[in-house]
Formats: C-alpha cells, sequence, structure tokens
C-alpha cells in the first residue's frame, strides 16, 4: 500500500530527508535481570542471551523540501525510533538516512538539561548543545524568556520546575531560530492547553514560511491531519502506507472499525 508522497518525492536531491530501507535491531535480555551484579555475573557463566527486537523493518521514504509529514501508528510501532534515527540520535542497524540541512529536533524536552542548574545557566548550556554560541544565546534571551512565559523562576534550579516548565523553557530554545528541517515528537502533548496552542502556532509559521520541513508524531489525528500534508503509517517496525494525510488517516482509522 505504498505510494508516492508528492510527485517531487522523485527526485532525491529535492529532498530533505531519505530514509533508504531502514532497519533498527534492539538487543533485549531474554529474561529479567534487577542488578548489574546479576548481568555480570550471568555474562561471565555464558548464561545470558538475547533476542532481536526490530523496532524498524527495512523502512524507505522521501521527504521533499518544505514538505509536512506525519508519522501515525500504535504505541511501539517505531515512529520515535524513526524519528531518533533522522536526528542523528541513533544509528540504524542497516540502511542509510540522508538529510540535507539543519535539524531542530524536539523529540525529548528538557533533554540535555542539568537540573541543579538555573534557567538561565540552562538556556546557555542546551543552545550550546545545539551549536549557538554564548553571544548568540545571550542576543535571544529575552526571546526564549519571553515565549516561554518563565522570568519570574529564570534564576530557579530547574530541579524545582514541573515538566510543563521544563517543556515551555526546552521548546522556546529549540525554536528561536527557523530551522531546515523540524522533528517533532509528541512535544504539542506537554504543558497546558494555552502553551500547546502557542506552540503549534510557532510550528505552523515556520510551515507557512515554505522553507522548514516538518516531521511530526502524534496520537492526535486530528492534529496530524490539521497540520501535515502527507504521512507515513508505521506498524511494528514495518511501513504500511505512504501518501497523502487524509488517505493514510483514515486507512489508519479504519483498522479499528
Amino acid at each position: 500500500m505504498a505510494d508516492e508522497l508528492t510527485p517531487r518525492a522523485t527526485a532525491a536531491q529535492d529532498c530533505a530527508v531519505v530514509v533508504d530501507d531502514v532497519t533498527m535491531v534492539f538487543n533485549m535480555a531474554s529474561e529479567q535481570l534487577n542488578s548489574l551484579k546479576e548481568y555480570f555475573i550471568k555474562l561471565v557463566r555464558r548464561e545470558l542471551f538475547f533476542r532481536e527486537f526490530h523496532a524498524l523493518d527495512h523502512v524507505s521514504f522521501q521527504v521533499p523540501k518544505g514538505e509536512v509529514l506525519g508519522l501515525v501508528g500504535t504505541n511501539g510501532s517505531g515512529k520515535s525510533t524513526m524519528l531518533k534515527v533522522i536526528a542523528g540520535v541513533l544509528e540504524p542497524t542497516e540502511g542509510t538516512v540522508t538529510v540535507r540541512g539543519s535539524i531542530a529536533p524536539l523529540i525529548e524536552l528538557g533533554a540535555g538539561f542539568d537540573l541543579e542548574l538555573t534557567a538561565r545557566e540552562n538556556i546557555y548550556l542546551n543552545g550550546a548543545l545545539l551549536g549557538h554560541d554564548k553571544q548568540f544565546m545571550s542576543e535571544h534571551l529575552d526571546e526564549i524568556v519571553d515565549f516561554a512565559e518563565l522570568r519570574d523562576f529564570l534564576d530557579m534550579p530547574m530541579k524545582n520546575y514541573s515538566s510543563g516548565m521544563v517543556a515551555r523553557i526546552a521548546f522556546a530554545i529549540a525554536t528561536v531560530v527557523e530551522p531546515d528541517i523540524l522533528i517533532v515528537d509528541e512535544t504539542l502533548s506537554v504543558g497546558d492547553v494555552f502553551f500547546q496552542k502557542k506552540c503549534e502556532d510557532r510550528i505552523q509559521s515556520f510551515i507557512d514560511s515554505g522553507s522548514v520541513t516538518v516531521l511530526f508524531v502524534s496520537h492526535s489525528l486530528e492534529q496530524v491531519e490539521r497540520l501535515c500534508t502527507s504521512a507515513v503509517w508505521i506498524e511494528k517496525g514495518r511501513m504500511r502506507m505512504t501518501g497523502k494525510v487524509d488517505d493514510v488517516c483514515r486507512a489508519y482509522r479504519e483498522q479499528f472499525n
């Protein structure tokens, strides 16, 4: 059930992302071990066995520049793993991923923060991890803080922040500049409804610019249909369908009827 995403997808040089026959295999212990000591004893005795888990199984698709692509599938289907492979967080067991342009990955908001440091200090730390120097972060500090709406808590250690407050800071940092490729994994499910709308509006502004390629994962099919133009359906690590977002979401819903 695989269709061309769009006519533009036929030319690889016009694509921001090309996923070519990607397989991701994790080795999982065949039994639950409760301590490192138990793990090493089993390892030394050669009693430790693993089974292969195929999180992704020969997945291929292309994302043209400026495309807004949604990834849909049930829990554990491999959507987040696919985004991590594209972002370079994971290296595929087989296959290749070609990415053209800078990436802003909104995959695990708050990853890379030191919760013992203040929000101000973490803004500079997280910015450095994303490749921004201190001068750049200083120039954009007010913009980040104003978007996150946390100025009164800027010098508070982040260990005292709620998960929603951490998400606000992380999203504001990651989107302070317009990237070539924006990767969004369930980001809009954190925080209160007003901040979710604010995040969606910023993502929509990137989409409206026409120059940002967006890869979007959400359990809300309505949100996928609202933001995306095309979609990929991945189930149990295998690609079930690609095509226009309405067609893919309709087919995805039909499996539950």
